[in-house]
Order: structure tokens, then sequence, then C-alpha cells
């Protein structure tokens, strides 16, 4: 089991080419998925969220930009995008809904309007 992981978590190291210059990875015992925390160049947290065993993304995953304003919050099941999604501009906010991993609605909401397109 430790050869397992050691080899999933090398795996993940090698095959994620995110540009932050530190990350963090830890098995969660309980959960049997791997915590994965990226920071950006400066220390800000860039990305955090969850790989299962495998290497499939699992569970909410969060984006902020390099002074810790969100950007992102995503949702995976087992490597497919699933539920809502947002996604923070400097005046929007878009949400995508997912269903078996394709997108099927866009809405988005500035401060002066809202917009909904149904895809």
């Amino acid at each position: 089991m430790k050869t397992k992981i050691i080899f999933v978590l090398a795996l993940l190291m090698g095959v994620v080419t995110f540009a932050q210059d530190k990350r963090e990875l830890k098995l969660n015992d309980g959960t049997q998925l791997i915590e994965a925390t990226y920071f950006h160049d400066n220390g800000v947290v860039s990305q955090t969220g969850f790989y299962t065993l495998d290497g499939k993304l699992q569970g909410e995953w969060k984006q902020y930009d390099a002074s810790g304003k969100k950007l992102t919050a995503a949702n995976y099941n087992n490597g497919e995008k699933v539920g809502k999604w947002f996604f923070w501009g400097e005046d929007t906010l878009k949400e995508v809904d997912y269903s078996n991993n394709a997108i099927a609605s866009v809405s988005e909401w500035s401060n002066k309007s809202t917009r909904v397109v149904s895809q």
C-alpha cells in the first residue's frame, strides 16, 4: 500500500504542470483522498482541492489570484465535472452548471444586470 501511495504522489507531482512554485500533497487517511494545495510564487495559496488515489480530481477545487481573491470554485466527481461552478470576475459572477461532464447551463451576473444563457 505504501508503494502505491508513493507512486501516486510521484505521478501527481510529475503530471501536474502548474506555474506555481510550491505545492503540498497530503494523504487523508479518513477519506483516502490526497489533499492538494498549490501556491503562487509570493506564497499565497493558488489552488486547493483533492485527488483520488488514482489521480482523478475529486470534490471541491478552489482557485485564487496572487492577492488571495477567490477566482473559481469547481466540483469534480471521480475526475468528471459536476454541479455548479462559479467564476468571479472584476464585476461579474458566472455560474456554470455541469451535467454528465458537460455544460448544462450558464448564468452571468454583473453589477448592472442579470443574464441567463442556456446551452
